[in-house]
């Protein structure tokens, strides 16, 4: 009997166990399957310079509902950048050539250093202010909302928002060669919010964009019908 006894308190023991571990091990690779096919979808980048990222990693804005979920960030294509590029490298150059000008010749040699000291640094300025006016000009689009940051300087910026069942009409304008070119164009948004426009300019892919949005706009209006709206 005590035999009997024995096994039969033990035997539950192995079955819990063994339950427990089995429910490890289909917990872990599901969670990693997850991870994967969030970083193998198309568009995602860890590119923190890259124009359009898909379902990005890390990105934090004012008022952000800590249960929303980005779905794409957007800034112009990078080769609208290429003005400014060339007028800087022309900016860097200049004072190689400014030695040809007479007047120049006539200033001392340390007025002269100077000279070059301050256009180098109006240069840099200009550059710097360029670079930072692409990249924090950003369009981003969650399931809950599209917002627009529109970065004029370091002391100012610009906001505008509207919720994806506010959106009335999404229009893609994609004009002249380069833009065909290189799969890059604008994004006009007529919403039902307070700003009753909104724009994406120069964004890369305006044609997938414009189908995310349409699909956030079908899957909101099922979500209003099941009543999950947040």
């Amino acid at each position: 009997m005590a035999d009997v006894y024995i096994s039969k308190k033990k035997k539950p023991f192995v079955k819990k166990h063994s339950r427990k571990a089995m429910e490890v091990k289909k917990a872990a690779p599901r969670k990693k399957t997850i991870v994967a096919s969030k970083h193998k979808s198309p568009g995602h980048s860890h590119n923190p310079f890259s124009a359009y990222i898909y379902h990005p990693d890390r990105v934090k804005f004012m008022n952000r509902d800590p249960k929303e979920k980005v779905i794409l960030l957007l800034r112009k294509h990078p080769i609208t950048n290429l003005g400014w590029i060339v007028l800087t490298f022309l900016m860097v150059i200049a004072p190689a050539f400014v030695s040809v000008f007479d007047f120049f010749e006539l200033l001392p040699g340390g007025y002269q250093v100077i000279f070059v000291l301050i256009w180098y640094l109006i240069t840099a300025a200009f550059a710097f202010e360029e670079f930072l006016s692409w990249f924090f000009h950003v369009n981003i689009i969650t399931d809950e909302r599209i917002i627009e940051v529109d970065f004029v300087n370091l002391f100012y910026r610009e906001i505008t928002d509207a919720n994806i069942d506010q959106i009335q009409d999404v229009t893609v304008e994609v004009g002249g060669g380069i833009r065909t070119m290189f799969h890059f164009g604008d994004l006009v948004i007529q919403t039902a919010a307070e700003i009753p426009k909104i724009d994406f300019d120069a964004i890369p892919n305006p044609d997938k964009v414009a189908r995310i949005l349409r699909e956030l706009r079908i899957e909101e209006e099922v979500e209003k019908l099941e009543g999950r709206v947040r």
